[in-house]
């Protein structure tokens, strides 16, 4: 799929609207003035904010066409592709953060885009929904259906797929990667949880700061 970039003066200000909560939370981990690329930016919220509150030198890069014309209406530069395509076109460490918010269930090769990720940014900041939450277990155990994951809304046989995944599953996938855990935030009911040996069992949210095992950080 080619590659196409959008960009386009403020014309609104929708930069001024409340941030998700996930999001709040990925906007407090960016340090002001920074390098930031948000892959999967959506119509754009996040990269919004950190421009216009942060003063961050952002860019995105989104699949949807709905959603680039989102960012355009926001004066956001982003380009149109798929992630794979859109992250083999920068050269190491163009950014200082690269942002994956909840896109991690929806990607066909996750191990390669979180490489990737740490080959072009210094740091990077992932988030996703945790089907290991409790009450993700206990409605596979009564009903014996795929659950929904507490703040993800489709079900698994909606478009986009997604593919379920936990808080350990991905502990797990970043140790095989050989990639340092920065930081952690785990949440729950849109609220910061605190950070206990039972929080696979406990949040609805992970974001993760992440770096690679080189001595960077």
């Amino acid at each position: 799929m080619p590659i196409h970039t959008y960009d386009q003066s403020p014309i609104s200000n929708l930069h001024l609207s409340p941030l998700r909560p996930d999001l709040r939370v990925i906007a407090d981990l960016i340090p002001a003035g920074c390098r930031a690329l948000d892959l999967g930016c959506g119509d754009g919220e996040l990269l919004d904010f950190l421009i216009h509150q942060r003063q961050v030198r952002g860019r995105g890069i989104e699949l949807s066409e709905q959603g680039v014309l989102a960012c355009v209406r926001r004066g956001l530069t982003v380009r149109q592709g798929n992630l794979e395509e859109g992250l083999a076109d920068y050269p190491d460490d163009s950014f200082d953060y690269v942002i994956l918010s909840q896109t991690l269930p929806y990607l066909d090769n996750p191990a390669m885009i979180l490489r990737e990720m740490l080959r072009v940014g210094e740091k990077a900041i992932v988030s996703f929904p945790n089907w290991g939450y409790w009450r993700c277990r206990l409605e596979l155990l009564l009903t014996g259906r795929i659950p929904h994951a507490p703040d993800l809304p489709q079900s698994w046989y909606d478009p986009p797929r997604w593919q379920a995944m936990t808080v350990s599953d991905f502990i797990a996938l970043s140790r095989e990667l050989n990639v340092r855990l920065l930081d952690e935030v785990y949440m729950a009911a849109g609220k910061r949880g605190p950070r206990t040996w039972f929080k696979n069992l406990l949040a609805t949210t992970a974001v993760y700061v992440l770096a690679g095992n080189d001595l960077r950080s």
